[in-house]
């Protein structure tokens, strides 16, 4: 006879129960914005109407989550884009970015995501990147890999790909909004590339680490990173088999976050370092 399944204990959370409930608000919240999105967006796309729809449809997104998870979670916490904050009593405080992209979404162009993570005491333990404009949900539990589903058959294992030399390394990149840290950046950019294959630059961090985690990028770094941006993709490729960090032996920070194959991780990290990709 199969024993009964008892809940599981208020400070040791089932990690599957995050899974699901994740996954069922990212792909819900990926559904609003692919199909609430006005089809002429990005025809006005340097009048201020348009930014202000985005900013609806991100702040409606980020609703939905939040009101998804309360309704089967109530004492857990939340930190998100949008402004969504709440202390929490159970130890689980979901980080959420309703819409990482924006100026991609505003344009139409398809690499946009929303990106939902479970921490438990400041641990992540859950994560899920739903990318709807490609038909991708890439997921992670703590201890258990990653995990996508897409447009291949059934569910796939990720695994980073192997590390090449540092001048054979493809790596994704993003740039500040303001101009005069997006200056800097591009001086740090103009001198890496020589060492590098090739530098990308996505337009959302979330999709540029679930990239790392498929195979598809051997590296990514970038400047200026909030919590929600960074938690789901983190765990993600780091369950991928991914390294990352910041600065020398630090974790990843608004200073700077990196993330790359094992081989290729330190020499990056390292020349990032050299070459103040950093800020205080």
């Amino acid at each position: 006879m199969t024993a009964p399944r008892h809940p599981a204990h208020p400070d040791h959370p089932d990690h599957s129960d995050l899974l699901a409930l994740a996954r069922q608000a990212a792909t819900h919240a990926g559904t609003l914005l692919r199909d609430g999105r006005p089809a002429d967006l990005a025809v006005a796309a340097t009048k201020s109407s348009p930014i202000d729809v985005v900013t609806e449809m991100d702040i409606a997104a980020e609703k939905l989550i939040t009101d998804t998870i309360s309704a089967v979670r109530p004492d857990d916490g939340f930190l998100g884009e949008e402004g969504a904050s709440a202390e929490g009593t159970s130890g689980i405080r979901w980080v959420i970015d309703p819409l990482d992209g924006t100026v991609n979404y505003l344009y139409g162009l398809p690499t946009w995501s929303v990106s939902i993570a479970a921490e438990h005491h400041g641990e992540t333990v859950v994560g899920v990147v739903a990318i709807p404009m490609r038909g991708e949900l890439f997921h992670a539990v703590r201890g258990e890999g990653a995990h996508a589903t897409g447009a291949w058959t059934g569910e796939r294992r990720l695994t980073c790909r192997p590390s090449p030399p540092l001048d054979q390394a493809l790596v994704s990149t993003g740039f500040n909004y303001v101009a005069e840290v997006r200056a800097h950046q591009a001086e740090v950019a103009a001198r890496l590339i020589p060492l590098l294959r090739d530098i990308r630059r996505g337009g959302s961090a979330a999709v540029d680490l679930c990239d790392l985690a498929a195979g598809r990028l051997d590296g990514y770094y970038e400047r200026g990173l909030n919590p929600w941006d960074v938690a789901a993709g983190d765990l993600i490729a780091r369950e991928a088999g991914a390294h990352t960090g910041g600065r020398p032996g630090e974790p990843p920070s608004p200073a700077l976050t990196v993330a790359a194959t094992p081989g290729v991780f330190q020499p990056l990290q390292t020349l990032l370092d050299d070459f103040g990709a950093w800020h205080d």
